[in-house]
């Protein structure tokens, strides 16, 4: 089944999070950043904090960027009020960029139903929630699933109730699921192997600094790309590991690049490549060779620029007669070939 979201390769998938900064304003420049730097779809979050833990849960979160965070109160922090998201799914169409959601619970579901989303994304926490993971596949509707902290198993459980409920188009996230991820976190045979086993697209949530690990994916086979996004001069709890202005610009030209170079099926050789091949050795006289003479190790000799006989018929020519008058140092001529007839 032809997905009509994802429509291009590699499709970058610009994550907004929580680096509006707690205003609209932000999410709406957000869009328009992500619409210039050349991503092909904004997403959002869609979860109050009362969706995520109970308010009275006394959790602190004891390592890593958000250390020291009561759970309740990061997610209120972060969120993306569900009274905005109208208005930027309304503002995404005019800009003319996708825009879709990160479901958090069963609710949230029918919330963006009503909005017209057309694909739902499942992050990495909730992939093992199987009830959310039913009630978005009841809708019929391509699934993207980052896969961060799950093993295979886990993986295909979810998978295996996402077909029976409905979904007929799955994409699978590797995800490294801490932040920002280290070079040494990353497997990236794991794209080869969950492409294999379960037959569908593959890609990439990036949680790393930088585009290299999204640019080695796509060489691995990821075709969809996510990574945060922010402002310059916004900071939030998700903006240490977001690319920041100009920098989706240029990961949006990185990661088209990498696909660029390994999506051509033949041996190829660039035309600008090829200006150089002037610089590639031909075959020289060192003596006058008269007509009739022998060719040898002592009259003809292999130089660059390429300019005569390739030296790629040296061996050819070697104990052939001369066929006419050769002056010394001049390259010998391409005809030779025909006339020698090797």
């Amino acid at each position: 089944m032809k997905n009509k979201f994802i429509n291009k390769k590699p499709f970058f998938i610009a994550e907004i999070s929580a680096n509006h900064g707690g205003k609209i304003t932000n999410a709406k420049k957000l869009i328009d950043l992500a619409k210039k730097g050349g991503a092909d779809a904004i997403k959002l979050q869609t979860y109050t904090p009362d969706m995520m833990t109970l308010k009275d849960n006394k959790f602190v979160i004891k390592q890593g960027m958000w250390k020291t965070f009561n759970l309740w109160k990061l997610y209120n922090k972060a969120q993306t009020p569900l009274g905005w998201h109208k208005a930027l799914f309304k503002y995404a169409l005019k800009k003319k960029i996708k825009i879709f959601s990160t479901p958090f619970t069963p609710e949230a579901v029918d919330f963006l139903e009503n909005l017209n989303s057309k694909i739902y994304k499942v992050a990495s926490f909730e992939m093992n929630d199987v009830n959310l993971i039913k009630k978005i596949a009841k809708t019929k509707k391509p699934m993207i699933i980052s896969t961060g902290l799950s093993n295979l198993k886990e993986i295909s459980k979810t998978v295996k109730i996402a077909k029976k409920y409905g979904c007929k188009d799955i994409t699978l996230l590797y995800c490294v699921s801490n932040y920002p991820s280290n070079i040494n976190d990353f497997n990236l045979n794991n794209l080869t192997i969950l492409k294999k086993k379960f037959n569908c697209r593959v890609g990439l949530s990036d949680h790393s600094i930088g585009s290299g690990l999204s640019c080695m994916a796509i060489i691995k086979g990821a075709v969809v790309i996510e990574k945060h996004i922010c402002l310059d001069n916004v900071k939030t709890v998700d903006s240490k590991f977001s690319l920041k202005g100009t920098e989706i610009k240029n990961f949006s030209k990185d990661i088209k690049n990498a696909f660029k170079i390994i999506n051509k099926k033949n041996f190829t050789r660039s035309s600008s490549e090829m200006k150089n091949k002037i610089f590639k050795r031909s075959i020289y006289s060192i003596t006058n060779i008269k007509k009739g003479d022998i060719f040898s190790l002592k009259n003809i000799r292999t130089y660059r620029p390429d300019l005569g006989l390739s030296a790629s018929y040296y061996l050819d020519l070697i104990n052939k007669k001369a066929p006419f008058n050769i002056s010394k140092n001049k390259p010998l001529s391409k005809n030779l070939k025909k006339i020698l007839k090797f």
